[in-house]
């Protein structure tokens, strides 16, 4: 079965909006299937803009550098996106996993936004990201 014929597993059922699991998992070379409840994975959580910015950081080898070069993308910028990705995941920094987080993904969208737009400095963003 080639990529291409498969679709993006969806995180939430189209009528209710509730969470959904995996039932049924199938081998095409074999024919076989496995029934039960399995957990989506994490990553399903990350909007499709978060996904292509995943696979551009993990290209990179996580060097933030080459990510800004690539997405021309400032530092602030790129620090917000990772940010908002581990929010989407449910995962705390290792270095932040004792402080409390500062602000919601929605508030990191709206300093990310106001950045890109220039509506604020890099140095504007990053105090703001900080909670100072």
């Amino acid at each position: 079965m080639e990529e291409r014929e498969l679709h993006d597993i969806p995180t939430h059922c189209p009528v209710t909006g509730g969470a959904l699991y995996v039932s049924e998992l199938t081998c095409a070379n074999s024919g076989i299937t496995i029934r039960g409840k399995f957990r989506l994975p994490r990553i399903t959580r990350l909007s499709k803009e978060q996904k292509e910015f995943l696979e551009v950081f993990l290209k990179s080898k996580g060097v933030i550098s080459t990510v800004e070069k690539e997405l021309n993308l400032s530092y602030p910028t790129v620090r917000a996106r990772l940010d908002s990705m581990l929010d989407s995941m449910g995962l705390v920094p290792y270095k932040e996993s004792t402080r409390a987080k500062l602000k919601t993904n929605d508030e990191r969208k709206a300093i990310l936004d106001d950045l890109e737009k220039g509506l604020i400095s890099p140095a504007e963003a990053k105090a703001r990201l900080k909670g100072a």
